[in-house]
This record gives C-alpha cells, sequence and structure tokens, in this order.
C-alpha cells in the first residue's frame, strides 16, 4: 500500500489509480476541512483538485528534466494576482500539495494519509484550547482619528497610563483627503468595566471624532 505504484514507465492504468485516488481523497480532504477553514466555495473546489494537479505535474516531469525547465519557465511567465489569503487557507493549500508530490510519485497510500491524517490532525486542534490563553483575549486594537492640527505624540499618554495595563503604537494613517489622522494603538484594559469612561475621556482630546475598541487580531495591516 505504501510503496509506489509506478515502475520505469508510466502506464495508462498506473496513472488513471492515481488520478482516482487522488481526486477522491482531494474532495474528502477539502470537505473536512471547509468544517474549520472560513472561506469561499471555490477555495475548497480548488483545494480538492489541487492535489491531482500537483500529481500530474508530478508524474510527468519525474525523471525528465528537459520538461522540468521547460515548466518551470512556462510557470515563470504567469503573474498571480489573488487576495491575500488567511493562515488557515495557506496551511490547507500546503497540505494539498504535499499530498499532490506524493501522489505523483506513485505513493497513493502516503498521499491519502497526509491528507486525510493532516485534515484530522487540524480539525482536533482547532477544538482544542490548547493554544489560546487568557492574557491574549485581553488585548484590543484601539483606533483614534485626530485632527490634522493635533500633535499626537504624547497627547493621549496621561488617559493611557490611568485606564490601560499596556499600550503600543502599531499605526498612523493620514483619512478625510489628508485633513485627519488615524492612530491604531494595542492596548489592554486594567479594568475592562470602564471602557467607556475611556473612550468619553479620549473624546474630549480628539474633537468628538470616531474612536473604536476592536477584539485585537494580528492581520498585515491593523488600520
Amino acid at each position: 500500500m505504501f510503496d509506489s505504484i509506478y515502475t520505469a514507465t508510466v502506464t495508462a492504468p498506473q496513472f488513471f489509480i492515481m488520478a482516482g485516488v487522488a481526486i477522491l481523497s482531494g474532495i474528502l480532504y477539502a470537505w473536512l476541512m471547509s468544517f474549520k477553514v472560513k472561506s469561499a466555495k471555490r477555495f475548497f473546489t480548488v483545494a480538492a483538485i489541487l492535489p491531482f494537479i500537483v500529481a500530474a505535474v508530478i508524474t510527468f516531469v519525474n525523471g525528465n528534466i528537459g520538461a522540468g525547465v521547460a515548466i518551470g519557465g512556462a510557470f515563470s511567465l504567469i503573474r498571480f494576482r489573488s487576495a491575500q489569503g488567511s493562515s488557515d487557507e495557506l496551511v490547507t493549500v500546503l497540505i494539498a500539495m504535499s499530498a499532490g508530490i506524493a501522489f505523483g510519485m506513485g505513493y497513493i497510500g502516503y498521499g491519502v494519509v497526509i491528507l486525510i491524517g493532516m485534515a484530522v490532525i487540524y480539525f482536533i486542534l482547532s477544538m482544542l484550547l490548547v493554544f489560546e490563553h487568557k492574557s491574549m483575549s485581553m488585548d484590543k486594537l484601539l483606533r483614534v482619528t485626530i485632527p490634522e492640527s493635533l500633535e499626537y505624540t504624547n497627547v493621549f499618554d496621561d488617559t493611557f497610563s490611568h485606564y490601560l495595563s499596556s499600550y503600543e503604537n502599531v499605526g498612523v494613517k493620514t483619512t478625510g483627503m489628508g485633513s485627519m489622522f488615524r492612530l491604531s494603538f494595542k492596548i489592554r484594559m486594567i479594568d475592562p468595566t470602564e471602557e467607556k469612561r475611556f473612550i468619553d475621556e479620549l473624546r474630549t482630546k480628539n474633537g468628538n471624532l470616531e474612536i473604536s475598541i476592536l477584539p485585537y487580531t494580528e492581520p498585515q495591516n491593523q488600520l
């Protein structure tokens, strides 16, 4: 089961056996991942067929240096433009590609184990609280809009020191056609019940412009 089904020359029956197993296991893998990864239907459709696509490329390039160079040159001409994916989507694609390499070398048993095994492991880990820490859930993202005329370097320091146990400036952005600034801070409240008082005090300093407090994550752009 874990030996390669390919011989020195790949035959049609061997290829179609690999194709059938890769597609069926890819569909099952995408279905399992859809329970925990938040993405569009088309993403899971691609994830389902990706193992076979990678396997087909590996199969026909395997041992053929000329074909490998030609395919590498063809892919180098393609410019990929797509929306930035989440870490969940990235790991889904990487698992599918890893299994595709195994399928492409004829190791269909290993390919199935990689797909289904990793899907089950991901499913279990996402349900456990092992990587969730209480201190991380206390972090918030504060966004404060201020007028262009306000010197923002230290204007909120006294308010922050009174209400916050920690804070960090994570970005500054102009808004309103350059007439205002939007400041972003990673904050942690000393007493979460004083959030409204905290916001009210900030409003007296930013001219009653927009203020928001959101759950803090680690995206590429907090602004």
